[in-house]
């Protein structure tokens, strides 16, 4: 599975299958994944690290350790900050055609 850079501190591997489509993300501390929703439901594993998650409408603070699991419906938004070198595994249905795409314009930006 290829490594593709988007920016000095995010990287990701990506697996898509017909429903679903799994990412090993990299995140270099203090990197930023700006707030943005998407029509996927999402699972964040944290294999190393930790993010910082503001989700929703009330921006709700979570915060995601290694060996901790994020749920985040459809349509919900969210931003996550990388309080350390982290990387997670990311697990969407049905699979980001804006990844695949890569009209994920909002990832690629500093």
């Amino acid at each position: 599975m290829p490594r593709e850079e988007l920016h000095d501190r995010l990287s990701r591997r990506l697996i898509t299958g017909d429903q679903v489509m799994l990412a090993h993300v990299y995140l270099k501390q203090g990197c930023v994944v700006p707030r943005h929703s998407h029509e996927n439901e999402q699972f964040t594993y944290i294999l190393e690290g930790a993010l910082r998650f503001l989700v929703g409408d009330e921006a709700e603070e979570i915060v995601v350790r290694a060996g901790e699991v994020l749920h985040l419906p459809a349509n919900v938004p969210h931003e996550a900050h990388a309080l350390e070198d982290t990387l997670d595994v990311d697990i969407f249905y049905p699979p980001r055609a804006d990844w695949l795409n890569k009209t994920d314009s909002y990832l690629r930006k500093k």
